[in-house]
């Protein structure tokens, strides 16, 4: 068995030749995004594993099939920017990495919004410029507060025990509720309630397409004076500049964001010697009421580690036994 990985970042190396020789399995690893054009890379290989934010072009697999190679694994969760009918047509099957570590993301929502209520981003520019005074940077404690969980699957039902410990009161919406959760009462009847009746929206839940935002002005509009949004989950799920200017007109007292919704060749990338052009970004960074970082909840050792093994282990049991536990359903 010869597998070929593509988009292997430096930090996932080791965790993939590990895996290698603990299961004497040749994995060639690729830098290079998957493209019609490295694609050819994998000819006489027997399986494909990826990673990218970008789209996957739907010529990819016509390759992919000229050379008999019928197994794609991603090392991530989304597939959205997968053609399933591309694959569909020529008899691919696609696993994913449904959870790689929902603890990593479900902590790190909280610890932005927990930046944000004790106004830590402001406060340590000011520490930097040897400024210590307090005023005006008073905080907000997160026990007084009502939390409103958007989505209860893995890394919203570790949100949850989190948001709970630290004492809030807690609400949740998700159109399929968990038994737990439904045990607690903690679900309401639709987002808008959620919306309306929380201090901290936290967002655990996939993109609803293009077009098809969470948070926008209308929504804004309903919500708490002084609320809070907090996005972990998918950058389109968001209306940045309707965010925005409710930040700036006092309606929102801040949100915090590790997903934007144009980060495909900003995020991890270094920008430090090239010209900025994304001016509405740039007024989230320099605003001591936005948390922004690049789309980096996940990432944790556990979880890159995962994240690799798991989608080779996907891999190999697609490819012995025809299926895995991870195969996406391509008819839903």
């Amino acid at each position: 068995m010869k597998l070929i990985d593509y988009g292997v970042r430096e930090d996932e190396k080791k965790y993939i030749q590990e895996w290698s020789k603990d299961n004497d399995v040749e994995v060639k690893i690729v830098t290079d995004l998957l493209t019609p054009e490295t694609v050819k890379m994998a000819q006489g290989y027997d399986g494909i594993i990826a990673y990218q934010q970008l789209p996957y072009d739907e010529k990819i697999f016509d390759t992919m099939n000229e050379y008999g190679i019928h197994v794609i694994s991603l090392r991530n969760v989304g597939v959205d920017n997968v053609p399933f009918e591309a694959l569909k047509r020529n008899e691919i099957r696609l696993t994913n990495v449904p959870s790689y570590s929902p603890e990593a993301i479900a902590e790190y929502s909280v610890t932005g919004l927990m930046m944000l209520l004790r106004n830590m981003k402001n406060m340590v520019r000011k520490v930097d410029q040897h400024d210590f005074r307090w005023v005006p940077d008073i905080g907000h404690e997160l026990n007084q507060l009502t939390v409103g969980v958007a989505g209860t699957g893995r890394i919203g039902r570790a949100a949850i025990k989190i948001y709970q410990g630290f004492g809030a009161k807690v609400i949740a919406f998700d159109k399929f509720h968990n038994p737990e959760i439904e045990k607690e009462g903690l679900y309401v009847d639709s987002l808008d309630t959620l919306l309306k009746e929380s201090d901290v929206v936290t967002l655990h839940i996939p993109s609803l397409g293009k077009g098809h935002t969470v948070i926008n002005k209308d929504s804004i509009s309903e919500m708490k004076d002084n609320a809070i949004v907090v996005n972990t989950a998918r950058g389109d799920l968001i209306n940045t500049k309707d965010l925005y200017d409710a930040v700036v007109t006092g309606k929102l007292y801040g949100a915090v964001m590790d997903v934007y919704e144009n980060e495909v060749g900003i995020f991890n990338t270094d920008l430090t010697d090239t010209e900025f052009s994304d001016e509405l970004l740039e007024k989230v960074i320099q605003s001591p009421r936005f948390i922004l970082t690049p789309h980096i909840a996940f990432y944790t050792t556990k979880a890159v580690k995962n994240m690799a093994t798991i989608s080779l282990n996907s891999m190999v049991a697609e490819l012995k036994n025809g299926t895995s536990e991870n195969e996406i359903n391509l008819d839903k």
